[in-house]
């Protein structure tokens, strides 16, 4: 039952990935004949969203590429860090991992709820997770001048770059290029949010830890 189970909540999950994707592709860009959603429903949204919200807007929020790629981007680095766990936890790489912590020691931190404890290998996922998270604020809030910044900042070296991107849409399904294109990391992104959102939702379904959903999705092949 469970491969039929996964195969139910992928097809949910991909049910649903239309909400998530954006309107016509610029002139600049080879349309695939998958572009089947009307452009003009997104385009109108997005002028929407300009008029009524401009000063967020002008920042690169809302219904724009800019924030696609951002959110593709950590959807990306999610899955790395689950697989990287997962390879981890399979392979005995984390030490003690059924200790429980002692609460005497640790105090609230080792609670889950009442007075029920945390294994080690839970903290040290927590608190890798929390060090990741970090890197990852840091990379918004201090972009390297080559890269993008999470805001389309005026003052960011590769400001007009970015803000004529942002103007140009991708399509519901861009061009496939491979190699390190900006088509394959829209393609990529959008597959990875779609992923974390069918992880997700089969954690709620059947009320598994992820690590677990993951390896049977795999066969089995972390652990």
């Amino acid at each position: 039952m469970a491969p039929i189970r996964t195969l139910f909540t992928l097809l949910l999950s991909l049910g649903t990935a239309s909400a998530f994707t954006t309107g016509k592709p610029a002139a600049t860009k080879t349309s695939s004949s998958l572009n089947i959603v009307n452009p003009e429903v997104y385009e109108n949204a997005q002028k929407e969203w300009e008029s009524e919200f401009a000063p967020l807007a002008k920042w690169g929020w809302g219904p724009s590429v800019q924030a696609e790629k951002w959110n593709g981007r950590h959807a990306m680095f999610g899955w790395f860090f689950i697989c990287a766990t997962a390879y981890c936890k399979g392979h005995g790489l984390i030490p003690d991992a059924d200790t429980v912590l002692d609460l005497q020691q640790w105090g609230t931190l080792a609670t889950i709820s009442g007075k029920d404890t945390i294994t080690n290998e839970r903290a040290i996922i927590l608190i890798a997770n929390a060090h990741f998270f970090a890197l990852s604020l840091m990379a918004t809030i201090s972009p390297l001048p080559f890269g993008d910044s999470l805001l389309l900042d005026p003052n960011h070296p590769q400001y007009e770059r970015m803000a004529a991107r942002n103007k140009s849409p991708f399509g519901y399904l861009p061009a496939l290029k491979f190699g390190l294109t900006e088509e394959a990391e829209i393609i990529n992104g959008r597959l990875a949010m779609v992923g974390i959102i069918a992880l997700v939702t089969a954690t709620a379904i059947f009320d598994k830890p992820m690590l677990d959903i993951v390896n049977e999705w795999v066969g089995g092949a972390y652990f």
